[in-house]
């Protein structure tokens, strides 16, 4: 007979055995289990390539738009309400306008093809403030338009409109108010 002894050791190591294979993996399932991981992982590092390579080519056109934006001044024109002939709150050109316009297109285009045009667009402050804006906005673009027909590229002209904000004269008399309705148009080389 089996001491008890020699019992108690035989009947651990079979337990410990049986625990043993019990938990083993077998090489399949843990292939299987480290290739669907692999596979996420690879999904992820596509898309985090692909993410990064955006990220990329937006920084090089930010370059570029600051390189181009970092530009010279070499001068402003300021078309106010009486060279435009903006009706009022309407953003249509006049053929006036339309006539002083095609006249800053052939300067843009004979000094300097590279020039970047800024085309800021400004009211009076009658109306409401975002009124005002998109006013400012639908005017400095209407010129936009315009001088592209021209021959001036879309590429080097940017819209913005300041509304009421930035006026140039006080906005209680009817000068004052005929002032501060303008379009400036900068340009940068």
């Amino acid at each position: 007979m089996i001491g008890t002894k020699t019992r108690g050791i035989l009947l651990s190591a079979l337990a410990l055995g049986a625990l043993g294979l019990g938990g083993c993996a077998t090489k399949k399932y843990v292939n299987e289990q480290v290739g669907v991981v692999d596979t996420r992982v690879s999904a992820h590092e596509t898309k985090l390539g692909e993410l990064d390579q955006t990220s990329r080519e937006a920084l090089e056109r930010a370059t570029a738009a600051g390189k181009l934006a970092e530009g010279k001044f070499m001068y402003s024109v300021v078309m106010s309400d009486d060279a435009l002939k903006f009706p009022i709150g309407k953003a249509s050109l006049s053929p006036e306008g339309q006539e002083r316009l095609t006249a800053v297109a052939e300067r843009l285009k004979g000094e300097n093809k590279n020039v970047y045009v800024e085309i800021q667009g400004h009211t009076d402050a009658t109306g409401s403030p975002l009124g005002n804006e998109r006013l400012g906005a639908e005017r400095a673009e209407s010129v936009r338009r315009f001088l592209n027909k021209q021959g001036v590229a879309l590429n080097r002209m940017a819209t913005i409109s300041y509304g009421e904000d930035e006026p140039v004269a006080a906005n209680n008399t009817r000068d004052g108010r005929m002032a501060n309705r303008r379009v400036v148009l900068v340009v940068l080389s």
